[in-house]
């Protein structure tokens, strides 16, 4: 039965809506210092549907030749969140980005959030970007490395055939609600109750604006040397995110737990952990990177110095393990040598 929401409830909601376009619209229109924030070439605009009928954003930038990269964005982000690898890889390779669903400018669609709806949008969009026999780079970052993991786990049989390598950023197979290190004074000091994670997160309130705002992110999300601009960014595409889908896909997140779907990566993999990260620490990575190890798929296990936004944070040191994983999925294993 459908229960109509109070026209209090539904007025704020629209109110809510209409911020996070209003933010996804500075997004694309404020110039930043660091020119590699800044909003990228004009993309080339993929159709895709899922099954229940909600329509994706889908990007495409650079040659239609060119090898294919396939950037995943995270929790209450949204593809400009890849501004960085967009604008220093879409002038030789294929670089798509699309909002996950709910995300962005992406519809929520009429089913549950959960593992298999993540790995079905993605088996969505693969259809939609790769040509038969063309296989993609896969780029996950936080909830976009649960995406990757959730689709190998759900179509194993499409692994090695839709893509060549993959590189997963300060991800996680599950335990966020108990592992998280983000909660001020709980974390510093002893584990925080779950329950309270649930309700700072799942709440579905527009996040405040000013300084200490931007405080508390650098401290506890990003690292404390994170630049103005960058704390400014992550901000913006945090801000762009709709509060009613991020509170929702936190709670499903809090409860998803993908044990050893990471086995399924059966192509080289790099995982990239952030040595400040508190939203899912490193040793989350770790568990991936020694899963991936054991099945013979981990080609390389780094940590950068930086909190949850490491292809932000460190953009030059990100783009590099990207190339590298490029070139093995064009080459082999043997490339990373060269």
């Amino acid at each position: 039965m459908l229960v109509k929401l109070p026209e209090t409830v539904t007025g704020l909601r629209s109110g809510a809506d209409a911020l996070s376009s209003a933010y996804r619209a500075r997004l694309r229109a404020r110039t930043y210092a660091t020119a590699a924030l800044n909003a990228v070439p004009s993309p080339e605009i993929v159709p895709v549907t899922t099954g229940d009928g909600a329509r994706l954003r889908v990007h495409a930038y650079g040659p239609a030749d060119g090898d294919v990269i396939v950037l995943i964005h995270g929790w209450s982000c949204c593809l400009e969140y890849w501004n960085p690898q967009i604008n220093a890889f879409a002038d030789q390779h294929r670089v798509v980005a699309f909002d996950l669903r709910g995300h962005g400018a992406s519809e929520v669609g009429t089913r549950e959030f959960c593992a298999d709806q993540l790995a079905d949008d993605l088996r969505d969009v693969l259809d939609a970007v790769l040509r038969p026999g063309q296989r993609a780079v896969l780029v996950g970052h936080s909830m976009g490395g649960i995406t990757i993991q959730a689709w190998a786990r759900r179509y194993p049989e499409q692994v090695a055939e839709r893509a060549s390598a993959a590189l997963l950023a300060t991800t996680t197979s599950g335990a966020i609600a108990s592992e998280t290190q983000v909660l001020p004074i709980f974390n510093d000091l002893v584990p925080a109750p779950i329950w309270l994670g649930r309700v700072l997160f799942g709440t579905p309130v527009p996040l405040p604006t000013g300084a200490p705002v931007r405080a508390i992110l650098k401290s506890r999300i990003l690292n404390r040397t994170a630049t103005a601009e960058q704390a400014d960014f992550a901000l913006s595409i945090v801000r762009s995110c709709r509060p009613q889908v991020r509170g929702r896909f936190a709670l499903a997140l809090a409860e998803m737990e993908l044990e050893d779907a990471a086995a399924h990566l059966t192509v080289p993999t790099s995982v990239v952990a952030g040595r400040y990260d508190r939203l899912l620490p490193r040793r989350m990575s770790e568990r991936i990177a020694d899963r991936l190890s054991e099945v013979g798929s981990l080609d390389r296990y780094v940590v950068m110095p930086t909190g949850h936004l490491p292809n932000i944070e460190a953009a030059q040191e990100f783009n590099a393990e990207l190339h590298r994983m490029v070139r093995i999925g064009r080459y082999g294993s043997r490339a990373a040598a060269s």
